[in-house]
């Protein structure tokens, strides 16, 4: 759990060191400049980070799914290697499928007055200002969602209806309190992020203001990870004893 917790740690760090630095000037400088080579990068580590973190949270579903319904077997399957093994292919695959539709973008033409009013260069911001035909592009991302979207969220749902079932299967309500506070966290922040992505990229336009989506785009790129090491502190009592000693020692000295 601590092994992909700290994976999770380095996917919102990309995050906001890609995206925080430039959008505190934006604001500070009422606007800026971004060169179109810049733009298309930040695009691809903001893709490529949130795809990870998709493919995470399906891991670490699979992870809680292991502990409480096989946990006489949790060591023998959750072994160090197999830790690695799996964060390995969410991070080759994130940046394997995000270059395929960064490339493509990147071949677009920009005929008009290329302004982004966003803080970040989003997807959707590059097909409003593309001169050239976007329908390649656009049957690309709803491949693309089939393995970043649609397969981690099929993996959740899954895990979570065997653990749902052997939590309600413990007899005493003890047991239950504990099993259910193991995936507290984690259903959290799959919450949290899962949703707001939903918010943003689905919901149809009329119903969303631009304004609106610009500001829940700001809860996936700053608040989220922003929270995910609170609410995984707040929830875990080894790192609750730790904060507590370390502040104690503090005191004494």
């Amino acid at each position: 759990m601590y092994y992909f917790i700290s994976q999770l740690s380095i996917s919102d760090v990309m995050v906001i060191t890609n995206i925080v630095p430039n959008m505190l000037q934006i604001l500070l400088n009422h606007g800026e400049t971004i060169t179109f080579i810049d733009c298309i990068t930040q695009l691809y580590f903001f893709c490529s980070s949130e795809a990870f973190e998709c493919f995470l949270l399906a891991v670490m579903s699979y992870d809680r799914y292991v502990a409480i319904c096989n946990p006489l077997r949790y060591a023998s399957i959750m072994t160090n290697i197999h830790c690695i093994k799996l964060s390995a292919m969410c991070w080759l695959a994130s940046f394997t499928i995000t270059l395929t539709n960064s490339i493509t973008i990147s071949m677009l033409e920009f005929c008009g007055p290329n302004v982004i009013d966003h803080f970040f260069c989003d997807i959707i911001l590059f097909l409003n200002l593309a001169c050239s035909d976007t329908f390649i592009i656009q049957l690309e991302i709803y491949a693309i969602g089939i393995p970043i979207i649609l397969i981690p969220t099929t993996i959740i749902v899954v895990s979570y209806t065997y653990i749902v079932l052997a939590v309600l299967s413990i007899s005493s309500s003890t047991g239950r309190q504990k099993a259910f506070s193991t995936c507290s966290s984690h259903l959290i922040v799959v919450s949290i992020f899962y949703w707001t992505m939903f918010i943003v990229y689905v919901v149809p336009t009329k119903v969303l203001t631009f304004s609106m989506g610009k500001i829940l785009s700001m809860l996936y790129t700053v608040f989220t990870p922003l929270v995910n090491p609170i609410i995984y502190s707040l929830r875990n009592k080894d790192i609750k004893k730790a904060i507590q000693e370390t502040l104690r020692r503090s005191v004494i000295w």
